[in-house]
């Protein structure tokens, strides 16, 4: 049981990433299979917005192609989307606690790490170490794995910078 982050989808969808070929094997490994899976609807929307979004890739997907991605990953016979339950407030009341300077773009990493404490889900698939600040999961690196090491520095997911014409 696992949950793959936003940025493993991005990158599996980029095929001018860096990243691209051990993210989309993977990604096409857990679609095919029966084994439980997880996403949230935080990681799909964010997938949308990065996919979409023209000042983070070079190449940004229209949205109906986006959403094509995501629904060939609902059809994924081992994929359960993680809600919140009645025991939402008080896992995010003990990992509020428990976890320092939960504040900004971090709250949503945190709603994600709370979803999967909740639901008993410890290993994330993703190329963001800021997870690691929960040391209730279990943080995978699926570059890293694919090239048998497990110290590769995680990088994010951003467009080259553009360049002003000179005038």
């Amino acid at each position: 049981m696992f949950l793959v982050d936003t940025n493993v989808l991005v990158y599996a969808s980029d095929d001018r990433s860096p990243f691209h070929e051990p993210c989309r094997r993977a990604l096409a490994r857990w679609k095919r299979d029966e084994a439980a899976w997880f996403l949230t609807w935080g990681v799909v929307y964010e997938f949308l917005r990065v996919v979409t979004h023209p000042g983070v890739l070079v190449r940004p997907q229209p949205a109906s192609t986006a959403w094509e991605i995501v629904e060939g990953l609902l059809a994924s016979p081992g994929l359960t989307m993680l809600t919140e339950t009645p025991r939402h407030p008080t896992v995010t009341s003990e990992v509020l606690r428990d976890v320092p300077r939960v504040s900004g773009n971090f709250v949503h990493d945190a709603h994600i790490a709370i979803l999967m404490r909740e639901h008993g889900v410890r290993r994330i698939y993703t190329r963001d170490a800021a997870f690691r600040r929960f040391a209730f999961l279990e943080v995978v690196d699926p570059v890293a794995e694919a090239a048998g090491s497990v110290h590769e520095r995680p990088a994010r997911y951003r467009a080259p910078p553009k360049r002003r014409a000179r005038r």
